[in-house]
């Protein structure tokens, strides 16, 4: 039987602006912490309760050579970009978007949500891509929050939803380029978790709400936290002091070269300064306005 990996340290998330001006928790990048190959950012967007009038959003940006992938957990958000592309989210629902080659977007609020105003809550997460995916076309995964795995302990005290990877017998209907763990995990006080990871993952949880024990030291950590696990072999180990959600993300590392500026993550600095030749003629495309 494997035994529980240990925690190498803790990161508080830095709360900042972003977009439009919402508000984000955010445990990287930040200068205590660059990312976790094959992660880049991860931002927990809210929770912000938005009188009538006010949401903001991320208006028309571009992306190269990784993956957004947008989780959100209360809300309503609308998706458009340069290549014709639109799509709405709702609560429990994730878009996973291979930016690749290159594509101008924009994450506003639903315009319902906005006249009427409320709870906005998500996460968003940047995947790295390798350098031989970096530059192939975009596509899209929207997965309704209706079609993602969900699955709970014999005991009945851990509930897991399976964005990516596999968990409590699940296996998400998401595709990635590379593997990874995405999961969301719902403890009641006193839950333990035992989750096998794959040999040589890097391996972190994210604390959405409460308190829980992590790793064989039983580190603590709490909301806002990011709990990085040590690399290796070893399961990773999860105790709820209170009811706790906790995400659990994982991947395979790439140990490739990273140039990384805004928008764009690539391999070197040339193809960075591509990257914005690119995008300042026009290459990754404009949004149309909208019609009505």
């Amino acid at each position: 039987m494997s035994e529980s990996r240990s925690v190498s340290r803790v990161v508080p998330g830095v709360v900042t602006l972003e977009g439009g001006g919402f508000q984000v928790r955010r445990p990287f990048p930040t200068p205590a912490l660059a990312g976790i190959d094959p992660f880049l950012l991860l931002d927990e967007m809210g929770p912000t309760d938005y009188a009538p009038g006010k949401a903001v959003g991320a208006p028309d940006h571009p992306h190269r050579g990784f993956e957004t992938v947008t989780y959100l957990l209360a809300g309503a958000m609308r998706h458009r970009d340069s290549r014709g592309h639109a799509g709405a989210l709702a609560p429990g629902d994730v878009q996973w978007m291979t930016a690749g080659d290159g594509v101008v977007h924009s994450e506003m609020p639903d315009p319902e949500f906005q006249r009427t105003g409320g709870l906005m809550h998500g996460l968003q997460l940047w995947v790295n891509l390798p350098k031989a995916d970096k530059r192939m076309r975009p596509r899209y995964q929207e997965i309704p929050a209706a079609r993602i795995p969900e699955a709970t302990s014999a005991d009945g005290v851990v509930r897991a939803r399976v964005l990516a990877g596999e968990a409590l017998g699940q296996k998400a209907v998401i595709e990635t380029r590379t593997p990874i763990l995405y999961l969301h995990f719902t403890l009641e006080p006193g839950g333990r978790l035992t989750l096998p990871v794959p040999e040589g993952f890097n391996v972190f949880a994210y604390v959405l709400s409460g308190e829980g024990r992590f790793g064989a030291d039983g580190t603590r950590g709490g909301a806002g936290d990011c709990v990085i696990f040590g690399t290796g072999a070893g399961d990773v180990a999860i105790e709820a002091t209170s009811k706790m959600d906790v995400l659990v993300i994982g991947g395979k590392p790439l140990n490739e070269p990273v140039a990384r500026y805004g928008p764009f993550v690539m391999n070197t600095k040339a193809e960075i300064v591509e990257a914005f030749e690119d995008f300042e003629a026009g290459r990754m495309g404009s949004i149309e306005p909208a019609v009505g």
